[in-house]
């Protein structure tokens, strides 16, 4: 075998090294009506971008703009660059300060007032425009602690407004082709004793230190020299990181069955030279170096010919978000019996009054990362499984308002308070039965198609489900629809029945008929009790591996029915032109939260 030390088994293919970036957004920040520091001047702004840690807590600094000379309005022009994760609540804090020196030390200079938010607000406000504003105290925070001290001790007023604060957030948008090629061969060595080779390609992208990375194999060829493989796509970024002219490497293998895949040749190319499509100049002779070295008259092992090239930019979540779709979340919650008695302390329903239980806390979790996505913070809430006054009906689709004609509550607050209210009037009954809420919000999701609206319904539940036969034709039914459905298990029971709902490794189906896509995503609560008492931080983790799957869910629903996004509002007037800032800004601050 040749080059068999650069090829150990197919396997090394099948786990494809290295992922592709996570979404990346900047930040673009601007101030108005700041409060002016200087006796002789206006101000000279910075602002201070701070993250907050999830294990922790504490704030870190992320970074800091430019600061820009004697102006109560900055627009900035340095931006923060971070990583967005839909599922994770990723805490912000902007500082101002009027810079007074050159010196790095926050504490020097005068603090103008500071702004909390969290990315997703940011991200799901109109336009991706937030406006807040900026506040002192009674305490701002300490930039190297984190902990609170008194504002005064910065020059502020206590709670004093100190102007506002206008963040901006967009995708950024380099690299967000996708290529689709398909390639042939002709006339390739031989490699087999018996038969003739089994070939396929493995495509590798440069690095800036001279090594390759693999990012693309196609399928085996079986027993031909001239196959022609099928067509594939492959995102721009993973394929040249958006270097048009970065060398790409294609090695030419031609497949055993232990492993020891037989070197056949090599070519290189680039995005730039594969971009030009069919044409003389995307036919490539195929070189095994250590053939031509040891015969006089190699000329090559076989040619690969480019059959077709297209590229079209890939839609994301936020694309969508931006242009318009409102994410429409509903929540249901399992008011049957084994949930235990709610005035007893050992009842999953118990209403402490020193900590939320295991409903409200799950709720809470999911619905603070959510809400930003929804413009009228109204949600429906829905309970299954009790008896209802004043005749004692069972009902499986009861609002938690007592709202027949209108389900929603006003925010999180507002659904706690229909739960808690529902807790008091209701009786715990059974059995439970997930079809009727599932079809409740199928309903709705059907109603709007068009690509404004995607409904989320997050079901919490403590038992073993009893319509499942039913549950999965409405499933079945939803998944054609723009909808994604959170089920969360609590308590100690057996949640086998959910774990098949969820249709990550086998996709559910009913009467024969396959969902169209998978819309469920289930956990069970017990999973992020964090034994050491901190709620928060497991209430993080169950909010970012619940929500995780939303953003490709929806992507998948708007692709499958060829819904483009719609363009973004246009963006408010320019203000006028800054005075000249301290130092150049430089380029935008990269990394990630």
């Amino acid at each position: 075998m040749e080059q068999s030390e650069d090829m150990a088994s197919l396997s090394e293919f099948d786990s494809l090294a290295g992922s592709i970036p996570a979404t990346k957004v900047e930040i673009t920040v601007s101030c108005r009506n700041l409060l002016d520091k200087d006796m002789f001047s206006k101000s000279d702004p910075l602002c201070v971008m701070y993250t907050q840690g999830m294990e922790n807590k504490q704030w870190r600094e992320f970074g800091r703009t430019e600061v820009i000379d004697n102006t109560l309005n900055p627009d900035f022009v340095r931006k923060f660059i971070v990583d967005y994760f839909f599922e994770e609540k990723q805490n912000l804090r902007f500082d101002l300060y009027d810079v007074d020196s050159k010196s790095p030390d926050l504490s020097k200079h005068d603090f103008l007032g500071q702004a909390f938010c969290t990315l997703g607000e940011i991200v799901g406000s109109s336009g991706s425009r937030l406006e807040k504003p900026l506040t002192i105290g009674p305490f701002s925070l300490n930039s190297r602690t984190g902990k609170p001290m008194p504002a005064v001790s910065n020059g502020g007023v206590p709670g004093k407004k100190c102007g506002t604060i206008i963040l901006s957030a967009e995708e950024l948008s380099n690299c967000r082709d996708v290529a689709t090629m398909q390639f042939c061969a002709n006339k390739l060595d031989k490699k087999d004793f018996f038969g003739k080779s089994d070939p396929f390609l493995v495509f590798f992208r440069s690095n800036e230190d001279g090594t390759f990375t693999i990012c693309h194999k196609t399928e085996v060829m079986k027993n031909t020299l001239n196959p022609v493989w099928q067509t594939f796509s492959i995102p721009v970024r993973a394929l040249c990181n958006g270097d048009y002219d970065r060398t790409i490497k294609v090695e030419v293998y031609d497949w055993d069955r232990d492993g020891s895949h037989d070197f056949i040749g090599e070519f290189t190319t680039s995005y730039r030279e594969l971009a030009r499509g069919q044409s003389q100049f995307n036919i490539y002779e195929v070189i095994n170096p250590k053939k031509k070295m040891k015969k006089k008259k190699y000329v090559n092992s076989g040619t690969v010919t480019l059959l077709s090239f297209a590229v079209e930019s890939e839609s994301t979540f936020l694309d969508y978000i931006k242009g318009g779709t409102q994410i429409n979340f509903t929540v249901a919650i399992d008011f049957t019996a084994s949930n235990g008695n709610p005035s007893q302390s050992t009842s999953l329903h118990y209403m402490s009054p020193y900590q939320l239980n295991a409903y409200a806390l799950a709720l809470t979790a999911v619905g603070e990362i959510i809400q930003h996505y929804d413009s009228d913070k109204m949600f429906p809430a829905l309970g299954f499984g009790a008896k209802l006054p004043p005749d004692g009906r069972v009902s499986h689709e009861f609002p938690l308002n007592g709202n027949q004609e209108n389900p929603s509550c006003c925010g999180i607050d507002g659904i706690l308070e229909a739960y808690h209210s529902s807790l008091r009037t209701v009786q715990l009954y059974g059995p439970t039965n997930f079809a009727p809420v599932v079809t409740h919000v199928a309903r709705n999701a059907a109603a709007v198609q068009d690509g404004s609206q995607y409904s989320v319904l997050l079901i919490i539940t403590d038992g073993v489900i009893s319509d499942m036969a039913q549950t999965k034709e409405a499933i079945v039914n939803a998944a054609k629809l723009p909808m994604s459905i959170i089920i969360v298990g609590v308590g100690q029971a057996e949640f086998d029945a959910m774990v098949e709902l969820d249709g990550d490794d086998v996709r559910i189906s009913s009467r024969g008929k396959l969902a169209e896509r998978d819309i469920v995503q289930f956990v069970p609560f017990r999973d992020y009790v964090d034994r050491t008492g901190n709620h928060v931080l497991s209430m993080a983790r169950l909010a970012r591996d619940v929500l995780a799957e939303i953003p490709d869910q929806l992507v998948s629903y708007m692709k499958a029915q060829g819904i483009r996004p719609r363009p973004p509002p246009a963006a408010p007037a320019q203000s006028p032109p800054q005075s000249p800032a301290h130092s150049p800004p430089g380029s935008p601050l990269h990394t990630h939260i």
